[in-house]
């Protein structure tokens, strides 16, 4: 059954991710397209309504970005969100002007007494809602009317009724304002008309007949590395077309201890027979002298290709490689679902080179990191598997500040595996989105046993999150680091000082390089 989609225009806000998050979880299907996305192409999907993003673009700027004006002659509801509020007043007659003042932070909505707007229905007068903008609307267009103020901004929420078209200045997709996702859920039911039907039992159906159809007697090469998202892909592919699935797993020599064992245990439970190359020389051979962390992902993903290229060669009728790439991988990687800047390349983003002639297979490339986690539970991965933490495609070669060789990632090993130990024990393991440690190749005075000490260093960061977008750093208890700390001192030889990363994203990202 086709998803009859509420369309999401990004115009570059670091923000639209969250509203499709927001209607996702409250069981509204959404797709995400470019601001300038033809019309032809909306049409074809029959949205029955169309969100404007914020952005960081002035209306009336030179370079602005525009949708196809045809979205205003489809007839369908339309909610802008900042930017695109100001878009929908300036298409409709109406003045944006830049503001006295830009407003950032929280502010309290006031409805308009005389409204009565489905939009604020089972949401309180006096909420707190998230303000992000430096322009503002000075003049509405006709047949608009006032729903909502702040105290800086008069006209905080506009409509034209009659139209079924709605606009925020402020973000309602934002954790800060406190009602935001059932002002979101209430433009989908009570103004788009769209029931809270979709699920990840039924994304996993679609997705099971998209791969059948797609790959027909083919065969599809799916490489694994133990995390969450691979073996979710490959559970997927194992329920849609059983033995036509070719599983790989490719021990680069740049996995935390034990994880190969692991890895190979745990598939052998799933009933999904692994093939395994050991190719932990080729890749540190490559990587011997390079200090760049984008040459060293560039660097991993290519070899990573080429193996796979050289382990499909021994199969048969194999024409679909399938891979995990996830929806914050995309959006940080290239802008392909609108102006948004990149912020570091993934190894499993943008397609094959031209060389390998697979065609790609990417299931899970719309969906964030919770709902990936929530489709294994739904395909019957065991709950200790499906709550592993975060582990990047590059491995533990991100997680040493220079050149990767054997010592440093022996001290990584060995500190990461205390730090883990320590986690589980204390209960805090399931209590943050991830946890790592990084060898800084910065070395310092240290004092062990009355001696000098000349060691390496090692800083321990853990984050809370929620699907890998935002990140706040975990505020641990400090007698769990100090157990932390103490032990990687004690225990790992080659390192004299642990310091915790209290960075949060933004402005940092989550790993490290």
């Amino acid at each position: 059954m086709k998803n009859v989609p509420i369309i999401v225009l990004d115009f570059g806000s670091q923000y639209t991710q969250l509203i499709a998050r927001k209607l996702r979880e409250s069981g509204v299907y959404c797709e995400i397209v470019p601001y300038n996305e033809k019309i032809e192409d909306i049409k074809a999907k029959e949205p029955k309504g169309i969100i404007l993003s914020g952005g960081p673009a002035s209306v009336y700027a030179k370079d602005a970005y525009h949708p196809d004006s045809g979205i205003f002659e489809l007839n369908i509801p339309l909610l802008g969100i900042c930017y695109g509020m100001q878009l929908i007043t300036q298409h409709f007659g109406g003045v944006v002007v830049p503001s006295d003042h830009h407003e950032y932070g929280k502010s309290e909505l006031e409805f308009v007494d005389e409204c009565e707007c489905k939009i604020f229905e089972n949401s309180p007068n006096g909420q707190i809602v998230w303000m992000s903008h430096g322009d503002k609307v000075d003049m509405l267009p006709d047949s608009f009317m006032r729903i909502a103020r702040s105290a800086n901004s008069p006209y905080a929420g506009i409509a034209d009724i009659d139209r079924d078209i709605y606009a925020f200045q402020f973000h309602p997709e934002v954790y800060h304002s406190e009602h935001g996702t059932t002002l979101l859920k209430n433009f989908a039911k009570y103004i788009c008309r769209v029931e809270s039907t979709w699920n990840m039992g039924s994304f996993a159906k679609e997705q099971i007949s998209k791969i059948k159809e797609s790959v027909g007697d083919k065969k599809v090469l799916c490489g694994v590395s133990g995390g969450v998202d691979s073996s979710v892909v490959a559970t997927l592919l194992n329920e849609a077309i059983g033995d036509k699935l070719v599983s790989i797993f490719v021990d680069n020599g740049l996995l935390r201890a034990g994880e190969r064992e692991q890895v190979e245990a745990m598939f052998k439970r799933l009933g999904i027979d692994l093939i395994t190359v050991d190719a932990g020389g080729e890749f540190l051979i490559k990587l011997k002298g390079i200090t760049d962390p984008e040459q060293k992902r560039k660097i991993i993903g290519e070899t990573f290709i080429e193996i796979f290229d050289k382990e499909a060669k021994k199969q048969e009728n194999i024409e679909f490689l399938a891979q995990g790439t996830l929806y914050t991988d995309v959006i940080e990687s290239v802008s392909v679902k609108g102006p948004s800047k990149t912020i570091k390349s993934h190894h499993n983003v943008g397609g094959l080179p031209e060389w390998m002639t697979f065609e790609l297979i990417e299931p899970l490339r719309e969906i964030f990191k919770d709902e990936v986690r929530k489709l294994g539970l739904e395909l019957g991965l065991p709950k200790d598997m499906i709550g592993r933490h975060p582990f990047p495609g590059p491995g533990l070669a991100i997680r040493i500040m220079g050149e990767v060789t054997q010592n440093e990632l022996r001290l990584l090993r060995e500190s990461d595996t205390i730090m883990q130990e320590e986690l589980k024990a204390s209960g805090y393991y399931d209590k943050v989105w991830q946890a790592f440690t990084v060898v800084l190749n910065v070395k310092s005075v240290g004092v062990m046993g009355d001696n000098r000490t000349y060691d390496n260093t090692v800083c321990v960061r853990m984050v809370e999150s929620v699907d890998g977008m935002t990140a706040t750093f975990a505020h641990m208890p400090h007698e769990i680091l100090e157990r932390i700390s103490g032990r990687i001192i004690n225990e790992v030889d080659g390192i004299n000082r642990v310091v915790y990363d209290i960075t949060s994203k933004p402005p940092g990202t989550i790993e490290w390089e």
